[in-house]
């Protein structure tokens, strides 16, 4: 296991960190309000980070989101990477991926991302054939993020089958504000077409025969699940380093009777701790990405990631609250800008509770999936 980032994936980091630090100051995110910042975009897309991210994998997107969340930059990056650049290259047809991928990689292309499967979205094929790659979509989305940014959703429904629709097909399109700035949507469906990603049921890869003792395919839905789990863990590591770095920075400057705020004991261990947080957050979503890109089981990988971000998080983004004192509580001063993404990253695609039972759960199957392959193997012999 190594997480040193290959050449490419430092220079592409780099490269982000620059971009992100020169244009998403407080100023320019101020001037934004709670909408997304399109000359930003326009630079990530020209300088082919959206694109390169194919190439660079989910290790390579989780380290250039690190250095978005530094900065809370208001751009659909994480969504438009993990929803359709991530997911169709991994999981669409060849006609798909030809047709798609150039325009998200070159910014032309947005996808935002109505996850995870709420049970409230019907998924249809058109004339009853299974295995046909056309559809409908009936329902609602209460809440998608990046929706009033995207010109394409990737919807799961109740069944768990994911399907792409351009946005400007929906029923209905209604902005909803959330916690931070994600420029969000109502989604409601009536009889939408759409295209089922990739063939019906069946992974790109599902042709490998396996042997018993190697973990099955996993589903298109429950791949970019635990995706987005990761790439949005590997955001809230950069959300909160970010919280963290104002906060040490203010504690250094601000003087109580007549010391820095930073001399104080208990100032000092409350930041310590929190910089635990922020490397316990991101050393799982590395982890879970690394394996991915290695091709191995991730799964519970992704949920402990998900798990750090949620719990961990919310600690941190409140610490580095508590260390600014009143000042933190400003609605206008750039910290707090960190303490709204870090209370949204906390909740979406699950929180700590929910995350954590879910882990537990898919411990236990799998335990039993490999109790039943050692008897197997037992009998056989």
């Amino acid at each position: 296991m190594d997480f040193t980032p290959t050449e490419d994936q430092a220079a592409a980091r780099d490269l982000a960190a620059r971009i992100f630090g020169d244009l998403s100051t407080p100023e320019r995110l101020t001037a934004a309000g709670t909408g997304s910042d399109p000359e930003l975009w326009k630079a990530l897309c020209a300088a082919g980070l959206v694109g390169a991210v194919e190439e660079l994998g989910l290790l390579g997107l989780v380290l250039l989101l690190e250095e978005q969340g530094r900065t809370t930059a208001q751009v659909p990056f994480a969504s438009t990477c993990v929803y359709g650049l991530l997911a169709v290259a991994a999981h669409g047809s060849p006609e798909q991926r030809e047709r798609l991928l150039p325009g998200i990689g070159d910014g032309s292309v947005v996808v935002c991302g109505a996850f995870p499967a709420q049970g409230g979205v019907r998924g249809t094929v058109t004339g009853g054939e299974q295995d046909s790659t056309q559809g409908e979509l009936t329902g609602t989305v209460p809440v998608v993020p990046w929706l009033r940014d995207a010109t394409h959703v990737l919807v799961a429904d109740d069944r768990r089958e994911l399907w792409l629709t351009p946005v400007t097909e929906a029923t209905r399109v209604e902005a909803v504000e959330l916690t931070a700035p994600w420029s969000a949507g109502r989604l409601t469906l009536d009889g939408t077409p759409a295209e089922r990603l990739g063939a019906a049921g069946v992974h790109p890869r599902a042709q490998v025969q396996h042997l018993p003792t190697h973990p099955p395919t996993p589903s298109p839905y429950t791949d970019v699940l635990a995706t987005a789990r990761t790439a949005f863990a590997g955001l809230q590591a950069g959300v909160c380093a970010g919280s963290l770095a104002r906060a040490v920075a203010h504690v250094n400057t601000r003087e109580q009777f007549g010391r820095p705020l930073a001399t104080r004991q208990a100032v000092q261990l409350r930041a310590a701790d929190a910089h635990m947080d922020v490397e316990a957050i991101r050393v799982t979503a590395y982890e879970a990405a690394w394996r991915r890109d290695a091709g191995l089981p991730y799964a519970t990988h992704a949920l402990t990631a998900a798990w750090w971000a949620s719990e961990a998080g919310l600690r941190v983004v409140h610490t580095g609250q508590h260390l600014h004192g009143g000042a933190g509580a400003d609605l206008d001063h750039p910290l707090h800008r960190h303490f709204l993404w870090g209370r949204q990253l906390d909740a979406y695609l699950g929180c700590g509770g929910e995350v954590l039972q879910e882990l537990g759960e898919l411990i236990v199957s799998e335990s039993e999936s490999e109790s039943e392959s050692e008897e197997a193997e037992v009998g056989e012999e």
